[in-house]
């Protein structure tokens, strides 16, 4: 197995990745709580851990990639009022709650499939982990660390931080979040400002309610995804991923509640993706500066200078390393484009000087011309470092960067500038190491000129929203999809048996 370097959140360096039970491998990442569009912001995370899952695997691990969707809770974030994101959504739509669950859930899958993620091994959702939840919460309580206050269940974080490192992952201080820490409205009921909701009384307006020992209610954020974790990979398990956003107070308190019901720490390697931003701002339905990702495809957003494949979006966020900040702008996009196509161009090359080749391996090149001043053994070396770079914590920039300072020689070589300086073995490393990097690796495709099933897929799913939008009388809605699309060239025809067919004007 390979040395691979992880930079662990907990311990604040880079550690030799040991999984508990090689060759297996438990990989956990926050899904998306799906009571939105999944946005630009959301496409880091599932990117940078779907290059992980692939690396693992490469390295001949075997991995069960857990990710799932979080289709209930109540949420405690840093600076907002907690609240129930799917209930207030399907409000605000007229929607069932899991109407809308599965309106976004949909969505978020079919913008995976556009990037090439691969899908994890098991997505559950929170809703279908109920039973799971109450579970865990009975033992927390039965072992003295939370506590029942009209029909809400708290964690009592002032008892854990006595007798555990609490704080440990975000560095955050427990004296001074209870004296900075401000009291919101509906919380007086807790012993300490720094408690966090593993449970909450469900008041009669509120849709998604489950029976419990405590009355009807719904789980609290962070008690799910410690649930849904170890139900399916044990305690503790290997890779435990997700946002730097997560960090504080998500997988503080994940952590916290796990090693009371568990009686340890529940992960071994906590991972950590840094944001994307807009003018140094973290990208969030939260700031209303969000960049959906049927937006970001079709370029109908202010922001947007012109429409970019889900390639280019994937290419643009690899080539910065995934604990970097990645800020916004069309002119890096643009970028992006231009060198994702060099790159393919260069393998092209590659492909049509091999064929000339006859079938089977090459004779490696004599030790003399490995030399790292003759152009052979820096080539050799070139495809060498990125092996090093990806076991260096993913580092997806370097290994781009490395490809890139293979491309002029690539396309010297096609143009028949170096003569016979390249032997069909170096030629072969060449084309095997732009095969599995781009395409096995970094998970990244070709971009066709005109790439028809992009197309239809975007149409399709625009003439779903606009249907879902008119069935719910919102006509202002439908009527902007079709205006669009018609500035577009696209004409939409309603058709007397309720379907829709479109034309290319």
């Amino acid at each position: 197995m390979s040395e691979l370097l992880i930079y662990n959140s907990l311990t604040r360096q880079k550690e030799l990745f040991r999984p508990l039970h090689p060759p297996y491998v438990g990989l956990y990442v926050c899904g998306p709580t799906v009571s939105g569009e999944s946005h630009l912001g959301h496409a880091r995370p599932y990117i940078t851990f779907d290059v992980v899952y692939r690396y693992l695997r490469h390295l001949g691990y075997q991995v069960r990639y857990v990710r799932n969707i979080t289709d209930a809770g109540h949420f405690e974030e840093e600076g907002r009022e907690a609240e129930d994101k799917i209930a207030k959504g399907a409000t605000l739509e007229k929607l069932e709650p899991m109407e809308l669950v599965q309106k976004y859930t949909r969505l978020f899958h079919w913008g995976m499939q556009q990037f090439n993620c691969l899908d994890p091994n098991i997505e559950p959702t929170a809703t279908g982990h109920i039973i799971e939840q109450i579970s865990m919460i009975e033992d927390i309580l039965a072992k003295g660390y939370a506590y029942v206050v009209n029909g809400s269940v708290y964690f009592d974080v002032v008892k854990y931080a006595a007798h555990y490192p609490y704080g440990q992952l975000s560095g955050r201080v427990l004296d001074e979040l209870l004296a900075t820490t401000r009291e919101l409205e509906g919380q007086e009921e807790k012993r300490n400002k720094a408690d966090f909701a593993l449970w909450k009384k469900a008041p009669p307006q509120h849709i998604m309610r489950w029976k419990s020992p405590w009355g009807e209610g719904f789980p609290g954020w962070h008690i799910e995804c410690s649930a849904m974790s170890t139900k399916y990979l044990g305690h503790p398990f290997d890779i435990h991923g997700g946002g730097m956003d997560l960090l504080f107070p998500h997988h503080e308190c994940e952590i916290a509640q796990s090693t009371i019901a568990y009686g340890e720490p529940p992960v071994r390697y906590w991972m950590h993706n840094n944001m994307i931003t807009i003018n140094g701002r973290k990208m969030g339905k939260s700031y209303n500066n969000v960049i959906k990702l049927t937006e970001l495809f079709s370029g109908q957003h202010p922001l947007l200078e012109q429409p970019y494949h889900p390639m280019v979006v994937r290419f643009y966020i690899l080539q910065t390393h995934y604990r970097s900040t990645l800020d916004f702008s069309n002119e890096a996009l643009q970028a992006a484009e231009r060198g994702l196509q060099r790159l393919w161009e260069a393998f092209d090359i590659l492909q049509k000087m091999a064929a000339t080749f006859p079938d089977g391996k090459h004779q490696k090149p004599a030790a003399d011309t490995l030399a790292p001043d003759n152009l052979e053994g820096r080539i050799h070396k070139l495809c060498m470092d990125c092996r090093e770079a990806m076991d260096d914590d993913f580092n997806t920039a370097r290994v781009l960067a490395d490809l890139f300072e293979l491309v002029p020689i690539i396309n010297a070589a096609g143009h028949h500038q170096l003569g016979e300086q390249l032997s069909p073995a170096t030629i072969q490393l060449l084309q095997h190491t732009f095969s599995l990097y781009m395409s096995e690796i970094l998970g990244l495709q070709p971009i066709r000129k005109q790439d028809s099933r992009l197309v239809e897929a975007l149409l399709e799913l625009l003439i779903d929203i606009r249907r879902e939008a008119r069935l719910r009388k919102d006509y202002a809605t439908s009527d902007r999809i079709r205006q669009q699309l018609q500035r577009m060239g696209i004409q939409l025809k309603d058709e007397k048996d309720g379907s829709v067919t479109y034309s290319f004007q």
